[in-house]
């Protein structure tokens, strides 16, 4: 029996360790957490870190197996492609172009040198080159860790809503605070967040956000689909649902289809798959990120599948084994998530959930295929700043997208949740 490290357990890679399962392989699930929900589905568990290369290499000697993977998690794919190319086994990526799919400074300087179209941006070091790139951008623009991810230390900073962005950051504002001790929380919130000490000060781009999910075989760049991104703004970044297919004018899709296969080309993607993040500006499409893996927030693991068809996890699996991959679409209707979280309007830093009620009529909505809390009862109802703020979701379909996503609401509106003060 062949076998296959799968590094990461949590939720979003369940699907990836049940698909190795189904294809015949014994399974080695890697994690850090000894709790994570995917060990149960494996058929050994490692408590190793999916960001420890030197110790999964060391377990890969020692267990052999035949192939070394990860599905939605940006830092394990350095791991995978590094430990591959040390074994001199067949790597997806190379390591090399592994560090630019996960480092967003190197991302930047090799779109850039591709001619991929990129916002404006500069990398700092020291709160005083944050300030002159800040001075260089205007007085709204984006900090973010160059090498971290799910909107961890991601704000949007603007000058003229100090208080708000500060708040949101759990910050202290006074109304005498000066235009540089306001930065100063800023910078000191993202480097906080940024494993290499450096962060990232770009161009705000303003208009509608989708992902784009490919397949790469041998070289050629398959796209699924193009996913449409419902994102918060102000002062945060945090993705509050997605519909699929995109409802954007078809032309926009167009471009967007040229801009993300040119960021493809450009990280160097052999096989496999990519999630390319974008956004569609007053001067047309241009790259947020781009991911050499599978998308999150359950896109590629259930969106996909409901409205094309396409298994993108066996589509991977299949691409890693060297077997036929199965990339074209098979149906064409709407698939829709849409996320329960706290109103930004609401201060819930002080409260927890007292209770959550209407999941089960919401299951019962038209359309719904899945409501899931990741949320209960005594924990904290914090306001919505990062992905792990999110209390659950609800996933629907429909004979498009607009359909889909109405179902989606719907079931969400029905979803009550009471919190009381600690």
């Amino acid at each position: 029996m062949k076998k296959i490290f799968v590094l990461g357990a949590s939720a979003l890679q369940v699907p990836a360790i049940k698909n190795a399962k189904e294809k015949g392989l014994y399974v080695y699930a890697l994690d850090y957490d000894p709790e994570a929900v995917g060990i149960a589905y494996a058929d050994e568990f490692l408590c190793i870190s999916t960001i420890d290369k030197e110790a999964v290499l060391e377990a890969a000697k020692k267990y052999e197996p035949d192939y070394i993977m990860t599905s939605t998690s940006d830092m394990p794919v350095r791991c995978a492609a590094w430990v591959n190319e040390q074994l001199g086994k067949k790597a997806d990526i190379a390591y090399e172009d592994a560090i630019c799919a996960t480092d967003k400074v190197h991302m930047r300087r090799r779109m850039k040198e591709k001619n991929v179209p990129v916002p404006e941006f500069h990398v700092v070091d020291s709160f005083e080159d944050f300030k002159e790139a800040a001075s260089l951008i205007g007085t709204r623009f984006v900090s973010k860790p160059a090498d971290n991810a799910a909107s961890r230390g991601v704000v949007l900073v603007d000058l003229s809503s100090k208080q708000e962005v500060l708040e949101g950051i759990g910050a202290d504002f006074s109304d005498n605070m000066s235009d540089e001790a306001f930065y100063k929380a800023i910078y000191e919130y993202s480097k906080g967040y940024s494993r290499g000490g450096e962060v990232l000060v770009e161009e705000f781009m303003e208009g509608p956000e989708v992902s784009v999910e490919s397949i790469t075989v041998e070289g050629e760049s398959h796209i699924i689909t193009i996913t449409d991104k419902m994102v918060t703004e102000v002062p945060f970044f945090v993705e509050t649902g997605h519909t699929e297919p995109s409802r954007l004018p078809l032309d926009v899709q167009e471009d967007i289809r040229n801009v993300a296969l040119k960021a493809i080309a450009a990280l160097g993607v052999k096989n496999g798959p990519t999630h390319t993040e974008i956004k569609v500006t007053k001067s047309g499409a241009k790259l947020v990120e781009i991911a050499a893996r599978l998308g999150g927030d359950f896109i590629t693991s259930r969106l996909v599948p409901l409205s094309t068809g396409v298994d993108m996890i066996d589509c991977q699996l299949s691409s890693t084994l060297g077997e036929t991959v199965n990339w074209q679409s098979t149906k064409s209707c709407g698939s829709a998530i849409r996320f329960i979280f706290a109103d930004d309007k609401e201060d819930t830093k002080e409260q927890v959930i007292k209770s959550i009620d209407g999941i089960e009529e919401a299951k019962k909505m038209p359309g719904v295929a899945e409501v899931v809390m990741t949320k209960k009862a005594g924990d904290l109802a914090g306001n919505l700043t990062n992905s792990g703020d999110r209390y659950g979701h609800v996933i629907a379909t429909g004979k498009d997208a607009e359909e889909a996503a109405r179902n989606a609401e719907a079931a969400v509106k029905k979803i009550v949740i009471v919190k009381t003060d600690k």
